[in-house]
């Protein structure tokens, strides 16, 4: 017998007589008439037990998310409820079992729920059932089919890759698995499937594609949870641009498929990697809204204002945002807190200047008439234009700028809330020189093909060399990251040899790629929209655990299963480890 879900009843199963199971949501006793709503999966239908009734005792009885059976007549309510999907009809009960009991609930199952993100997750199947939540899951499922039909319609292969694997050199830190069998020898839990998608093409399958699951053990954020799901893919005989065109219509498509607002058309706009960082001070801007970071350098180049004349000597720069219209929108309480953003940021302080009637502000007094007129042409401003100034090292004015930049747009209420904006950045360095380790680090991944192959290793200094790499990027989030691959294993090594690693480390290291792209390998390329990230920009979720079944708390711990968790003495005898305490 098929099982009706609450919503699928309405006016047309009237004198129906129906079994439904569910929830006890609320009961209400209206003068001796019961009114239940009974919550399944689908939503909520209104139970009526009259006095009169055998088992109006038992629906006396019963308890808020006591589990239900019914069995009774659908019939046309009096009091007509539009709100509910059920709302002209209710079920006279002719039969009531209760099936499960329920102790009294650490919070009440409604939309708003007045308890600590940690007690949610400690009785998340509780969490679960509320509608937000509930709905959001049952939204996964939905793109999930979406994508994985997606994948099969544009001709890719579906395969599964191992969850135990080996350690990597590069990325985040590593989930490890000590082995049994292997006493003092650890599998890896994959940050990414990358090698074995590599493996893949080298085994001739062009298109692959899989809903991955991904582990790094990194610090836990908004946008980010210790494992995540990707929409991982590969192609054989691909260019960057034949990758990217299958992106765009993998984030248009569903983005218009599930979400109201309005997405941006393909082709989306691609912005150089250190263009981006010029402009919007981070390789992952919000385009919804301008505020864009100008170099105004030249402009001070003969100063005589002491602080801006030493920057440059320094080899610094000075650079502004412009916030439009905005002098009278800050007081000299708003600008200190600003003040303190770009400090926090590394930045040695935040200047400002706003023009009025009158230039006033914290540098007024020290630029000249030339140099305000100056800024005036430069940056197109006009009566009631706020400036705002950060000046020093280059990287970090432009991370200092970046942020500003979003804190002022929040300010001002400059976003447009019902816009996905979707954009590439592309042309990423292979390399950045880490100044506390004082060595060169991959930008991205290290397997990206440099533009000039081999030859720019060769002619080019580590910094000057560019990759390709790319990141579909949205509403100032990373969506998606990835690159066309280097299937030179010369060139592959002088890479990490740059970073690092001498070639016998690396070849021992990736002994599967190394021995595999001896064997013909295909060029190839790829990229992994984050599934979740999907989700959270779809249903405006401010934290990736909105969309996550059972995540772990911000700590990273799980607070229902209560993991991490201790080995016995056996298990850690069976695995050959000693735990070392630390001293105190």
């Amino acid at each position: 017998m098929k099982k009706i879900k609450n919503t699928d009843l309405n006016i047309k199963n009237v004198n129906e007589e129906v079994t439904v199971y569910g929830w006890v949501a609320k009961k209400r006793d209206l003068g001796g008439l019961i009114f239940i709503d009974l919550r399944d999966r689908s939503g909520i239908i209104q139970v009526t037990v009259r006095p009169d009734n055998k088992f109006y005792g038992l629906a006396n009885s019963l308890k808020s998310e006591y589990v239900i059976k019914v069995f009774g007549k659908v019939v046309e309510r009096e009091n007509k409820n539009p709100n509910m999907e059920t709302g002209e009809i209710e079920i006279d009960v002719k039969d009531l079992e209760i099936l499960s009991t329920c102790d009294e609930l650490p919070f009440p199952i409604t939309d708003i729920v007045n308890t600590s993100d940690d007690n949610r997750l400690k009785y998340r199947y509780l969490d679960i059932r509320r509608n937000r939540l509930k709905d959001n899951l049952l939204l996964r499922s939905e793109v999930l089919h979406f994508l994985r039909n997606k994948m099969y319609d544009l001709g890719f292969t579906e395969v599964q890759t191992p969850i135990l694997t080996a350690s990597s050199p590069e990325g985040a830190r590593d989930f490890v698995v000590p082995s049994r069998l292997f006493k003092g020898k650890f599998y890896a839990l994959p940050q990414a499937p990358q090698i074995y998608k590599e493996l893949l093409m080298v085994g001739g399958l062009e298109k692959y594609f899989q809903i991955a699951p991904c582990f790094r053990d990194e610090d836990a954020r908004a946008d980010r949870t210790l494992e995540f799901y990707q929409l991982d893919l590969e192609m054989s005989f691909v260019e960057e641009d034949e990758v990217l065109s299958i992106g765009e219509e993998i984030f248009y498509d569903t983005f218009t498929k599930f979400s109201k607002k309005e997405v941006t058309k393909p082709p989306f706009r691609r912005i150089a990697y250190r263009d981006a960082i010029d402009t919007y001070g981070t390789d992952k801007p919000d385009l919804r809204y301008g505020l864009e970071i100008n170099d105004i350098s030249d402009i001070f180049k003969n100063t005589e204002f002491t602080i801006f004349k030493d920057v440059l000597a320094n080899g610094g720069v000075i650079n502004a945002i412009v916030a439009n219209n905005a002098t009278d929108k800050y007081s000299r309480k708003d600008l200190d807190r600003l003040t303190e953003l770009v400090k926090s940021k590394k930045a040695s302080g935040l200047a400002y200047l706003k023009f009025d009637d009158e230039i006033t502000g914290s540098i007024a007094k020290v630029v000249t008439e030339e140099e305000t007129n100056s800024l005036k042409t430069k940056l197109n401003l006009t009566k009631g234009d706020l400036v705002l100034i950060v000046s020093g090292q280059k990287n970090i004015v432009k991370n200092a700028l970046g942020q500003l930049r979003i804190e002022v747009a929040n300010n001002l209420d400059l976003i447009d809330k019902n816009k996905l904006e979707l954009c590439i950045i592309n042309d990423f360095p292979m390399f950045e020189y880490d100044e506390e380790n004082k060595k060169y680090e991959f930008c991205h991944n290290p397997f990206s093909l440099p533009h000039g192959g081999m030859s720019d290793y060769e002619e080019k200094r580590p910094e000057d060399i560019l990759a390709y790499q790319y990141d579909f990027v949205c509403n100032g989030n990373e969506m998606a990251s990835g690159a066309i691959r280097n299937h030179d294993l010369d060139s592959l090594a002088k890479g990490f040899e740059i970073v690092g690693y001498k070639r016998e480390e690396v070849e021992k290291r990736f002994k599967s790629i190394f021995t595999a792209f001896k064997y013909g390998c295909p060029p190839h390329g790829g990229m992994a929209p984050g599934i979740d990230r999907i989700l959270m920009l779809i249903q405006d979720e401010p934290n990736l655990r909105e969309v996550q079944a059972f995540p772990t708390s911000a700590s990273g711990a799980d607070l229902m299963m209560g993991s991490p968790s201790e080995l016995t003495d056996i298990q850690l005898n069976e695995l050959g480890l000693i735990i070392k305490n630390e001293e105190k």
